[in-house]
């Protein structure tokens, strides 16, 4: 007979995996229930200390897929001291994995530490002191700390790469090449990302031993984001911005901006309208990126305005729109930018403002995502058609270009009924959240 005061947990589908009654009291408190597939497929192959790669799409739950090997693993081994090495690009992503590493180990005694250049070495040498199991940072300041000797890394045996496309590209490698040769050369290697380049993939093969590999991105979006292009003239994006913020539906929105001084200009014009809007971008310092973050996840602010930075660091699960003001600088970034909304199977819309100028970047993209991006109608902001299919006019209806074909998305556009119009994505929606109500 159970009684009203035993805490042992309840069981989840994540029983399967046999961890640690503390951990399985952690996963119950974050209203886990049944693994996410990225999850069910990595964690039983890092539980037995192989290399892993993972491949899933934003949003699909990979923090959990490595933090629970991680966990494991130290609760058995009852040892202080650095264990576990996780690297990620951008401080944003760094606080938001190590957020979550620590709802999974709340009822444990593991604990982390958060290392990231912005901001004054002093409290995070601190936290270095207490011997911290994991710890939590981005290349340039690891490597600061190892050569003041204020980090030792000698004793980790586990490493994750967070984002490992973007860990390994030539900005963040030469940093990486020296973390590595501070680790011990015995270790298991865990890496995950969204996108996996074919370059990328051999750096992956050079540094991982055998394996385990858990495939499940496409290079398509999540099928719960309806994304399209909108055709228009570089000065009429600002208008069209106005109509698509002004949309039904759409309630929370990350508009991306190619450069720093765009971003934040956009976000004060934004807000000069009576909008709740707030940039977030690298010339910003780390406690007024922590603000205006934390503004947006609270709701405080409903539109942010923000460069890449932010595009592999949010994750808020209720953003209704992503807004490509200005095309990413590759295609892969496109993954991770619309990647921002749809998450944890909710359904989101993104849409892509693209001049003449982008016919390199959208025939580069549809290549990789293996697909026409839908099509959108703009009445009056400059239509203009790019090289590939037909962008749209006034006449076109919404048609994918001049076969028909492509992503069609929930809307039904593809089958050329009502014309798409901006912020529509074919959804109802239930109106402008907050801003309704300011206005």
């Amino acid at each position: 007979m159970s009684s009203s005061l035993d805490h042992s947990p309840r069981p989840t589908g994540f029983d399967r995996f046999g961890l640690h009654p503390s951990l399985v009291r952690g996963i119950q408190a974050l209203g886990f229930e049944t693994p996410r597939p990225i999850q069910a497929e990595a964690i039983p192959a890092g539980l037995e200390g192989r290399d892993v790669l993972g491949l899933a799409q934003t949003g699909t739950g990979k923090t959990a897929a490595f933090a629970l090997p991680l966990l494991q693993r130290i609760l058995d081994t009852k040892r202080r001291g650095p264990q576990a090495l996780v690297l990620a690009p951008t401080r944003e992503l760094a606080n938001q994995i190590d957020a979550e590493i620590r709802e999974l180990a709340r009822y444990t005694d593991i604990e982390t530490a958060t290392i990231f250049g912005g901001v004054s070495q002093y409290n995070q040498i601190r936290a270095l002191r207490r011997r911290p199991e994991i710890i939590v940072g981005c290349p340039g300041r690891v490597l600061d700390l190892l050569k003041q000797r204020e980090l030792n890394l000698s004793e980790v045996e586990m490493l994750v790469l967070d984002e490992a496309d973007h860990m390994f590209d030539m900005g963040f490698l030469p940093d990486v090449r020296r973390i590595l040769a501070a680790l011990p050369m015995k270790r298991q290697n865990l890496l995950f990302s969204a996108t996996m380049p074919r370059e990328i993939r051999q750096l992956a093969d050079d540094l991982q031993r055998d394996p385990h590999v858990v495939e499940l991105a496409s290079s398509a979006p999540a099928e719960t984001i309806d994304h399209a292009l909108y055709a228009v003239k570089e000065d009429l994006k600002r208008d069209l911005l106005d109509v698509v913020l002004g949309a039904e539906g759409c309630e929370s929105a990350i508009v991306f901006t190619r450069t720093k001084h765009r971003a934040k200009r956009l976000a004060e014009q934004l807000s000069r309208k009576g909008l709740r809007a707030v940039a977030l971008q690298g010339n910003m310092s780390q406690g007024q990126r922590d603000r205006a973050m934390r503004g947006f996840r609270e709701g405080r602010f409903d539109i942010l305005v923000a460069t890449d930075i932010a595009a592999r660091g949010i994750d808020v699960s209720d953003i209704s729109h992503v807004i490509n003001y200005d095309v990413p600088n590759t295609p892969e970034a496109y993954t991770h930018r619309i990647g921002r909304t749809g998450r944890s199977e909710r359904e989101g819309t993104a849409l892509t403002f693209v001049t003449r100028a982008d016919s390199g970047w959208l025939r580069a993209t549809e290549r990789m995502i293996g697909t026409p991006i839908t099509r959108c109608v703009a009445e009056g902001f400059g239509n203009e058609p790019v090289d590939g299919p037909d962008l749209g006019s006034p006449r076109s209806n919404g048609r994918q270009g001049r076969n028909g074909g492509g992503n069609r998305g929930r809307s039904g556009a593809r089958d050329g009924g009502a014309s798409r119009r901006p912020g529509s994505a074919g959804r109802s929606g239930r109106g402008r959240r907050a801003r309704s109500r300011a206005r």
